[in-house]
C-alpha cells in the first residue's frame, strides 16, 4: 500500500505545480504588456534552439496574397495521403481539383513517421487559426511541419525533399482528371479576358489493345512512347527539348483519332485540340503554347485542310503576271485579306513546333494527321519536328481479328478463312469493318455480322474489278483513236497522190 501513497502523492505535487504554474502565467498575460511577452517568448526561443536537437521546416498552404495554392503544399499532400491512409488513426477525405476519386489524407493534428534512408523523420498536419478580433474575416491557415534531427540537415533538405516533391507531382498525375482541351477565339479571350483553353473531361475509352492494326508496328509505337516518357535526363543531356513530334497519315477511316486517344491512355497525358483557323496570328498560337501544360499531347488534325501550308511558300504578289491589272489585283488581295480569319503562317507554325517557345514546357507530343502527306511542305515533317511517321493504311487480316475479338468476341470462326482471302484481294477501312461488325439488332449474331461483311468485301472487289475493267476498256478505245488518227493522213496520201509536191523539174515541164 506504500506504492500507491507514494504515486498519489506525486501526482498530487505535479497537479498543484502545473496548477501554480497556470495561475501565475495567466496573470503575466494579463498584467504584462504584449511586447515584453513577446521579446520574453523571443529570446526563450532562440536560448532553447541551443539545446534543443531537432530541426522544424513548415510548408504552408497558401503563400503571399494567398491567390493561389502552394505547388509544394499540394505534393506534400499527395506524398502523404500515401503514407498516412496506412498509419494515420484520423483521416480527411475530400475531393481534390481535377481529381476523380476521393483522396485520404491527415487530419489537423495528426502525425506520422516516414522513413528515408534510414533517417526517421515526423509529419504534422497543423493549423493557425484567425483572430477573433480581426477586423476583416479571415480564414484558417493549414501547414505541414517536418521534424527531424538536425545531424541529417543535408539529407533531408535537399534529397529527400526533393524525393518528397517528385513522387508527391508524379501521384497528382496518376490520380487526377485528365481533360481534353480546344482553343477559343483570340477576340473572345481577348475582350473578357479568359484563359485561352477551355476544356471538358477526356474520357475516351481507346486503347492500344483494342486498336485495330498489325500487332508489330503497334508494340513498336508503345515501346516509342513508353522509352520518349521516361528519357528526361537523355533529352537533357543531348541539349534537347523534352518534346517529339508524330505524324499520322493515311486514308480516311484508318484510325488517326483513335491513335491519338490510345497514346493519351498510355501515357495519361491531356489533349490539347488545336484548331488552327481560329487563331488569329502567330502571336496568338505562341500564346496559346505557353498556356498548354506538361504531360500532354497537342493535336493539330487534317493539317493539310486547316490553312494554306501546302508548299506554297512565295509571296502571291510575285506569283502575279505584271500583265496584270494593277488595280484588279489590288481589290482581290485587299477582300481575301479582310475574308481571312487567320494570319498564321508556315513560318510561325515551325516556330511553334521546334522554336525558342518550343522548350516552354516538357513531355509533350505534338501530332499531325494528314489524308495526303504529298501536299504538305517537307519543311514542316522532316525528322526533328515530325520525328516518327506512321502510316495508318487499309485493314490487315489481323486488325479484323482484334476487330472481332471487340465487337463480337470471337477468336476464331469458320468464316474467317474466307474473310482473309477476300481482304487480299481488296481494300477496306478499319472504319468499314467496325461497322459491319457492329450488331444492329438484339438478334444479330457472330454468322449474320460475318455474313455482312464478307458481302460488302465481295461488293468491293466486284467494283474495283468492274473500274479495272472500264478502265482498261478506255484505254484500249484511247489506243485504237490514235491508231486510226495516225492512219487516216497516210491514207489521204495514198488516194491522191496527185496531192504530193511536185520537184521544181517537173513543174517546168508541165
Amino acid at each position: 500500500m506504500i506504492v500507491p501513497r507514494t504515486m498519489t502523492e506525486v501526482w498530487a505535487t505535479m497537479g498543484s505545480t502545473i496548477a501554480s504554474f497556470m495561475f501565475i502565467w495567466a496573470i503575466i498575460r494579463q498584467y504584462c504588456p504584449y511586447e515584453v511577452r513577446f521579446y520574453f517568448a523571443k529570446y526563450t526561443q532562440r536560448i532553447m534552439s541551443f539545446f534543443y536537437p531537432y530541426i522544424k521546416i513548415s510548408i504552408h498552404e497558401y503563400t503571399g496574397d494567398r491567390l493561389e495554392r502552394s505547388e509544394a503544399y499540394a505534393a506534400v499532400e499527395a506524398y502523404l495521403s500515401i503514407n498516412s491512409s496506412k498509419c494515420a488513426k484520423r483521416l480527411k477525405a475530400e475531393m481534390a481539383k481535377d481529381c476523380s476519386n476521393l483522396v485520404l489524407s491527415m487530419d489537423e493534428y495528426e502525425r506520422v513517421k516516414d522513413e528515408f534512408q534510414g533517417i526517421q523523420v515526423w509529419w504534422v498536419s497543423s493549423m493557425v487559426m484567425p483572430l477573433p478580433q480581426a477586423m476583416y474575416p479571415q480564414q484558417e491557415r493549414r501547414y505541414y511541419r517536418l521534424t527531424f534531427h538536425k545531424r541529417y540537415r543535408e539529407i533531408i533538405t535537399g534529397a529527400y525533399l526533393k524525393h518528397v516533391m517528385q513522387q508527391g507531382k508524379e501521384i497528382r498525375v496518376r490520380h487526377r482528371q485528365r481533360k481534353l482541351y480546344t482553343n477559343d477565339s483570340g477576340n473572345k479571350w481577348q475582350i473578357y479576358k479568359q484563359t485561352t483553353w477551355s476544356h471538358i473531361v477526356f474520357e475516351h475509352p481507346a486503347t492500344f489493345e483494342t486498336l485495330a492494326m498489325d500487332p508489330a508496328k503497334k508494340e513498336e509505337i508503345i515501346e516509342d512512347l513508353v522509352t520518349f516518357s521516361k528519357s528526361k535526363d537523355f533529352y537533357g543531356r543531348i541539349g534537347k527539348a523534352w518534346k517529339r513530334g508524330y505524324l499520322l497519315y493515311g486514308p480516311p477511316g484508318t484510325g488517326k483519332s483513335t491513335m491519338i486517344a490510345a497514346m493519351a491512355n498510355l501515357l495519361n497525358y491531356d489533349v490539347y485540340d488545336l484548331e488552327l483557323t481560329a487563331v488569329k496570328d502567330n502571336t496568338e498560337l505562341r500564346k496559346l503554347l505557353i498556356e498548354t501544360t506538361s504531360k500532354s499531347i497537342i493535336v493539330i488534325e487534317d493539317i493539310d485542310c486547316s490553312l494554306d501550308l501546302t508548299g506554297q511558300r512565295t509571296n502571291k504578289r510575285e506569283e502575279k503576271s505584271p500583265d496584270e491589272d494593277r488595280e484588279k489585283w489590288e481589290k482581290e488581295i485587299r477582300k481575301e485579306h479582310e475574308e481571312s480569319s487567320s494570319k498564321v503562317t508556315l513560318s510561325g507554325l515551325l516556330n511553334f513546333i521546334d522554336g525558342l517557345w518550343s522548350a516552354c514546357g516538357e513531355e509533350r507530343l505534338i501530332v499531325f494527321t494528314t489524308n495526303y502527306v504529298e501536299k504538305l511542305d517537307p519543311a514542316l515533317i522532316r525528322r526533328g519536328r515530325m520525328d516518327k511517321h506512321i502510316e495508318l493504311f487499309y485493314c490487315s487480316f489481323e486488325a479484323f481479328k482484334v476487330l472481332s475479338r471487340n465487337y463480337l468476341r470471337l477468336e476464331a470462326h469458320p468464316l474467317f478463312d474466307r474473310i482473309e482471302s477476300l481482304m487480299k484481294e481488296t481494300t477496306i477501312t478499319p472504319a468499314d469493318v467496325a461497322e459491319n461488325l457492329m450488331p444492329k439488332s438484339p438478334l444479330d449474331g457472330a454468322d449474320k455480322c460475318l455474313s455482312r461483311l464478307i458481302q460488302v468485301l465481295e461488293e468491293t472487289r466486284a467494283a474495283a474489278e468492274a473500274t479495272e475493267k472500264d478502265e482498261k476498256e478506255a484505254s484500249t478505245k484511247n489506243a485504237q483513236s490514235s491508231i486510226k488518227a495516225a492512219e487516216v493522213p497516210a491514207m489521204e496520201d495514198a488516194a491522191c497522190p496527185t496531192t504530193r509536191k511536185l520537184s521544181p523539174k517537173s513543174q517546168n515541164m508541165k
